[in-house]
């Protein structure tokens, strides 16, 4: 059986100290396998953000060990974990976070231009995502000109342009309505099951949960429960 994409043991998070500390994580052990679309649930305050922010390497954990691709995470520096991120890792928010002025071929060019990419490289690999994601023929327009659907597309073209094992959504319907969310998650499983991306997404809302293979479910700091359902997409899609 071959080893997950992702393995944590025993990880921990506290902040601050003394009589103010919170510990928010109390000892997390969890296993993603490669291509799986895991769904990660639990009220406010559960832990499920903040693990979320240790496997984005947004955050390091207190303790206890973080394994990508073999690779011990909470022994890498500051440098290191920004190149695994760069290298590895897409994200996508509620919030879109697209540059206002910017076009959306732009907006999804922008991590490779962080990379050093010539012009030409950008726009093809983004004019790529962009059609990916079914809006190439909205490459020169702006957020503004765009709906609220279009625009969390383009933020998950951004997201994908440079071929991320891993897709990070943080409530990627949270903005949107029923139909623009179901029209989010179909995308989202399409990447999965077309182009192999691995897809971790927090989520309150259990229709949007339904989509996913795998749910986890955090409570009090750690994980209470997972499910999983090879129906779950078929169902949701239906």
């Amino acid at each position: 059986m071959s080893e997950p994409l992702i393995r944590l043991r025993g990880i921990t998070k506290t902040f601050g100290e003394g009589p103010a500390a919170f510990q928010a994580l109390k000892g997390v052990d969890l296993d993603i396998a490669a291509g799986d679309f895991v769904a990660v649930m639990g009220p406010s305050g559960s832990g499920k953000s903040t693990t979320m922010n240790i496997l984005g390497c947004l955050d390091v954990p207190s303790s206890g060990t973080f394994l990508f691709k073999g690779i011990a995470v909470e022994r890498l520096n500051r440098d290191q974990r920004a190149l695994l991120r760069r290298r590895y890792l897409g994200f996508v928010f509620q919030g879109f976070n697209l540059l206002a002025r910017t076009t959306a071929l732009e907006n999804v060019e922008l991590p490779l231009l962080y990379r050093g990419e010539s012009r030409e490289a950008r726009r093809d690999h983004a004019m790529a995502a962009l059609r990916k994601v079914g809006l190439d023929r909205w490459a020169d327009h702006t957020p503004a000109e765009l709906s609220g659907g279009q625009q969390q597309r383009v933020a998950i073209a951004r997201a994908i342009v440079t071929h991320p094992d891993v897709l990070l959504a943080d409530e990627p319907t949270g903005n949107l309505d029923s139909e623009r969310s179901i029209e989010i998650m179909e995308l989202l499983t399409d990447l999965n099951r077309g182009s192999g991306i691995t897809v971790l997404m927090v989520t309150h809302e259990p229709d949007m949960a339904a989509f996913a293979h795998t749910i986890v479910r955090f409570k009090d700091g750690l994980v209470d429960g997972i499910d999983r359902n090879d129906h779950l997409t078929t169902r949701a899609r239906s």
